[in-house]
């Protein structure tokens, strides 16, 4: 849910005592719409204050960001103000969402003076403004602006500060009546939910919702259809959930739509009734449940974000090399059309004394047919017969060698291709900004990335497997990866491949020579192992489907029915010489045919071992 003026009470409540009274020693912006305070007292605390547009809040955090090299101008006004100072009162005004930190620290004259930090959480236009509460004054903003872009008020250095404008809702009411006669103020058509929203100080359409519910009532129940009892409830509703004052404590969860590693979809300061149908977890502060929350919000945005960039990557030379096989194609269509010109310039040659100067054209009785069916061949009449067909041998010549010179030209852009469509899977499948930058510095190594090139040991098979020697640019890192590790049922090990390099690694060097590799049947995806024991030819059957259904899973066939799975020995895998990461080849397989079910796949997923 949103952090609305209700929510945000009740985290002021719970923050203000471990907050009043720290120092401040450090000041820190990592982001250009985040402040970080290092706080001391008894021991040390991290202070988030974020105005970012969609996710705008302040918490405790244990995340330590990477810092710019050179401070930006408004992390070096709080360091002049407030590094030193400490933090005396945290307060908010009426459930509006603006907290305020007073400060108090010593000046350049050795006075010691309060300075107010006003933080205005309020989506797009949210700032952070540091004040002198003596003079109203504005010593600076994270965020500056004029009249050009707001008619209300400037937050420019030295103007004065202007609390942004009262929406006019009441605060909380303890008086019933009190409380009936502002809901008649409004149109008896109206949706309670969209009164309770307009009408009160500090509620979020996600609470309206609730108080509505936990009243018993429909959210789409209008307010000429309550009755005294409805009224009754949900007054009781209303004080419960909106009124932070009245609350001894709170019980703080997150909500998630499938089991873990899922990300939160909403957080709450008690368990609300509108997301039963979603996996609870309780925390054990409202602190904890918001930076989950935030922080897996903020680290799915990285994530997504560099994904994008590397999959536009991608797809930008998929389509390069799509359009070479077309023309490819085109060439090579032409050119297999152009080999009949060996038959013509024969028959002409077998036919010169029927050819009279000339002519435009000559039907011949073509003997490469059983049939000796007759065949027309046009002439250029300014040239000798002689000519004509050497005309055609030069034709037959030129078409020969484009085919010769075009097939290893379109294999070459079909393996880029295929290569291409597997790391497609791979970054459709990566889940860490650790695979992301496994496949970036893959993409690097193949020269579709500018970057420097790593310097580093590559993955080459055991000795007396393979001599292959690898020519790629960019190397594989020393220190081991770490496959993805599953329990069969029975509980025998499975290793799954996260990218290309990975699947390398799996084959070439993890796995040993009576191994068993299975692999989606021309299809990218992952490569998958079991580890056989000596003397051990085949696993158990159940160990070998839930194995072919890790590799659908992990391949571009998820989802798909009968999709074919070849497997054999690690020792049937070869891989040729300067071949793309993860591509091999193999001469001996077994394949299976499966549909994977999805409570196994649920069960072998849930079984996914940590690294160490």
């Amino acid at each position: 849910m949103a952090l609305d003026g209700v929510t945000l009470a009740y985290l002021v409540n719970e923050l203000a005592p471990q907050l009043i009274g720290a120092r401040i020693d450090k000041v820190f912006q990592p982001e250009k719409d985040e402040i970080h305070f290092l706080l001391r007292q008894q021991g040390s605390r991290r202070l988030l204050l974020s105005t970012s547009a969609t996710s705008p809040r302040f918490h405790l955090t244990q995340e330590n960001k990477k810092n710019p090299i050179s401070p930006p101008m408004f992390c070096m006004i709080l360091r002049k103000h407030l590094e030193g100072g400490k933090l005396v009162s945290l307060h908010q005004s009426e459930l509006e969402r603006v907290v305020t930190f007073d400060i108090q620290n010593y000046n350049e004259r050795g006075d010691l003076v309060t300075l107010q930090l006003h933080l205005e959480i309020m989506g797009k236009h949210s700032n952070l403004i540091l004040v002198d509460p003596a003079t109203g004054v504005i010593l600076d903003g994270l965020k500056r602006y004029s009249h050009a872009l707001s008619r209300y008020r400037e937050v420019l250095p030295g103007r004065t500060y202007l609390a942004p404008p009262s929406q006019g809702k009441r605060p909380p009411l303890e008086d019933e009546e009190l409380w009936r006669q502002a809901l008649y103020e409004e149109d008896l058509d109206r949706h309670i939910t969209d009164i309770l929203l307009s009408k009160f100080a500090g509620i979020s359409p996600e609470l309206a919702r609730e108080i509505v519910i936990q009243a018993g009532l429909t959210t789409e129940i209008h307010l000429n259809q309550l009755g005294a009892i409805d009224f009754a409830r949900l007054f009781q509703a209303y004080r419960r959930l909106s009124n932070p004052e009245g609350v001894a404590a709170t019980s703080p969860c997150l909500y998630y739509k499938s089991a873990p590693p899922s990300l939160p979809v909403a957080f709450t300061f008690t368990p609300f009734q509108q997301y039963q149908e979603l996996r609870m977890e309780t925390v054990p502060s409202l602190n904890d449940a918001i930076t989950g929350f935030y922080q897996s919000k903020s680290t799915n945005n990285t994530l997504e974000s560099k994904r994008g960039s590397l999959r536009k990557v991608v797809q930008e030379q998929h389509s390069h090399f799509s359009k070479k096989l077309k023309i490819y194609d085109v060439a090579m269509s032409s050119a297999k059309s152009g080999l009949e010109y060996q038959k013509w310039g024969e028959l002409l040659t077998a036919n010169l004394y029927h050819i009279s100067l000339g002519s435009t054209e000559v039907a011949v009785e073509d003997y490469y047919d059983p049939s000796l069916s007759s065949v027309t061949i046009p002439l250029n009449p300014h040239i000798s017969a002689i000519d004509n067909a050497q005309r055609y041998y030069k034709r037959y010549n030129k078409a020969k060698a484009t085919l010769r010179q075009t097939k290893p030209l379109k294999e070459a852009a079909l393996e880029e291709v295929k290569y291409l469509d597997s790391l497609q899977v791979s970054l459709d499948q990566a889940s860490t900004l650790t695979e992301l930058d496994e496949i970036h510095v893959e993409l690097v190594g193949q020269g579709y990335v500018a970057g420097k090139h790593l310097k580093r040991d590559t993955f080459k098979p055991k000795k007396g497997r393979l001599n292959t020697k690898s020519k790629a640019k960019a190397k594989a890192p020393k220190e081991v990866p770490h496959p993805r590790v599953y329990r069969s049922s029975q509980g025998r090990i499975i290793y799954v491949g996260k990218n290309n390099v990975q699947n390398d690694w799996l084959t070439m060097r993890k796995g040993r020579p009576n191994d068993l590799w299975l692999h989606v049947k021309i299809i990218p995806g992952s490569h998958v192992l079991i580890p056989l024991e000596d003397g051990e030819e085949f696993p158990d059957d159940t160990t070998l489907e839930e194995a072919a259904a890790l590799a659908i899973y992990y391949s571009q066939a998820r989802g798909s029915s009968q999709v074919p799975v070849d497997y054999t020995h690690v020792k049937q895998i070869k891989k040729p010489n300067s071949a793309k990461p993860g591509m091999v080849i193999y001469d001996q397989n077994w394949t299976l045919y499966l549909t994977p079910k999805p409570e196994i796949l649920e069960r072998l997923l849930a079984s996914e071992e940590l690294p160490e």
